[in-house]
């Protein structure tokens, strides 16, 4: 049967050697039939969790001018700020604001991959006006990085890998991204707050920072179901990348948020990804015969699985997992595109266009899409590469 509500597990069983393997099977029954689930006994300070909370909010309350100065396209990093319905999920636009944030790197070199743009040092609001938000940040992109380690370990146990079966896809110096957002309650674009989409790296986790709800994920069946928030959880989304590594033993799955109601007020978030070597190149794990039976088996009970979003790490089509990323952070952020990478856009566009006039000519014979492929993906459902 088809999901209809998200699990909820408790990060601090599996610290304990009593209560792991329990949490394991709990775990691998999350995986394998979700793909989405609530943690909590992360680790960090429920104070901790308040304060990047209230600094992240107290950031879009700066006046616009001072948004402006640390804007996304001032960079070719994609870090900085991005203004209210300037990235596009499924082609339209998300109305949101929001702020991209990363583990820290230095400038790419020029002998480095173009795709080492992505690693690069954060533009940072003033600290003169938000004086506690660097420390904050800093301090919580850490802590993160330790949970999404030991959960990665965690998730490889439980389909019964070695704990390490995800170190070799890491770098010793490993890039994390978060983003600081907000959904207005009101606007020309309120509704879509961010389109159906999957994530596209290992593991993605959720500090949702106002009581709205908003956040939904689609079952096989294509129903919506509400994650609302929990205080002092994190709600973990399962990446397209380890759908790719694991040879689609774990399950990617759609979600999207909704504008809150209006005169509810702004919902805000605080998404962190774990990061994944750009230069890693992904292939199928050899996950267990036995484990990959019991995906068959969800698939079964459930009817088979529908998908219509186009699968970011097809193995031939990238040499390197920067190059998708780069390609889907273009598609999304066109105004960058337009900046820093003006041929590579073109070429997304050249492709977006060749796609729509095969899907109408196919449209005409009756000729099925869904095997077609592109450069940067063309799906309805948006893969997001943050």
């Amino acid at each position: 049967m088809a999901f209809t509500t998200i699990p909820v597990l408790d990060l601090s069983e599996a610290r304990s050697v009593e209560s792991k393997p329990a949490f394991l099977k709990q775990l691998r029954e999350a995986l394998l039939t979700v793909g989405f689930l609530y943690i909590s006994g992360t680790g960090i300070d429920q104070d901790l969790y308040d304060l990047v909370c209230k600094e992240g909010i107290e950031f879009f309350e700066l006046p616009d001018a001072e948004k402006l100065k640390i804007e996304m396209k001032n960079e070719a990093s994609f870090l900085g700020y991005s203004r209210l319905g300037n990235e596009i999920t499924a082609k339209k636009a998300d109305w949101r604001e929001q702020l991209d944030l990363s583990t820290p790197h230095a400038v790419r070199k020029p002998s480095d991959p173009l795709y080492h743009n992505l690693l690069a040092p954060n533009q940072w609001p003033d600290p003169e006006r938000l004086p506690g938000f660097r420390p904050a940040f800093e301090e919580y992109m850490r802590q993160m990085s330790t949970v999404s380690t030991l959960f990665t370990s965690l998730i490889a146990e439980s389909l019964d890998l070695p704990s390490t079966a995800f170190d070799k896809f890491f770098d010793a110096d490993q890039q994390h991204k978060l983003k600081i957002v907000k959904y207005p309650d009101s606007g020309d674009g309120v509704g879509q707050g961010v389109g159906p989409h999957k994530d596209s790296m290992l593991t993605s986790y959720l500090l949702q920072a106002s009581p709205h709800k908003g956040l939904q994920a689609q079952n096989t069946k294509g129903e919506w179901i509400d994650c609302p928030p929990k205080r002092g959880t994190l709600v973990v989304a399962i990446g397209q990348g380890l759908e790719a590594l694991t040879g689609g033993v774990c399950a990617s799955t759609t979600h999207r948020v909704l504008s809150p109601a209006a005169g509810a007020g702004a919902r805000y978030s605080i998404p962190f990804f774990q990061g994944v070597s750009y230069d890693a190149q992904f292939e199928s794990m050899d996950v267990p015969d036995h484990v990959r039976a019991l995906r068959e088996d969800v698939l079964d009970q459930q009817g088979g699985r529908k998908d219509d979003v186009e699968f970011t790490f097809v193995k031939g089509r990238w040499s390197h997992l920067g190059e998708a990323t780069l390609m889907n952070r273009i598609k999304s952020h066109p105004d960058v595109g337009e900046a820093w990478y003006p041929d590579l856009l073109s070429r997304i566009r050249e492709q977006q266009a060749h796609d729509e006039a095969s899907k109408a000519r196919d449209a005409d014979t009756q000729v099925p899409t869904h095997n077609k492929t592109s450069i940067a993906g063309s799906s309805q459902i948006a893969v997001k590469a943050h």
